[in-house]
């Protein structure tokens, strides 16, 4: 069972799967880009106060599983990662940035996946059984 993140006002488990891809889907992601992305991500998330379960990716994306608390909203999540990533991989790896001549590492778009639960059926059937469960005796 996933572990539950216990807050002041809250209980939650939220994890989302996220992939982002460079800019017209050039292959600029190196070996030594990738390993600076997971460090990155993983200093980031930390100081936001989530945690980077997994990255890792290819030449031309990179794929994040990211445990966050209530308080943000995934778009919050990735607009944060994809903001200092480029500008900050961009300055550390001039090579990087020379392939790109509007100063964009990442494409505006992304993909993200919740991660955690059951399936919707069962908490379909778990939410609809809730009336009768709940009635005063």
């Amino acid at each position: 069972m996933q572990e539950l993140r216990r807050e002041r006002h809250s209980v939650s488990a939220l994890t989302v799967h996220l992939v982002c891809v460079t800019k017209y889907r050039r292959r600029v992601l190196d070996d030594a880009a990738l390993a600076w992305l997971q460090k990155h991500a993983s200093e980031m998330f930390t100081g936001m106060g989530c945690g980077l379960v997994a990255c890792d990716g290819e030449a031309d994306h990179l794929h994040l599983l990211i445990e966050y608390p209530p308080k943000y909203s995934v778009s919050a999540l990735v607009n944060a990662f994809k903001g200092t990533s480029s500008r900050k991989l961009r300055a550390a790896r001039r090579d990087i940035a020379a392939r790109y001549r509007d100063g964009v590492l990442w494409s505006p778009s992304y993909f993200a996946a919740s991660t955690g639960g059951a399936p919707l059926e069962k908490v379909r059937a778990y939410v609809e059984a809730q009336r009768g469960a709940s009635s005063p005796p």
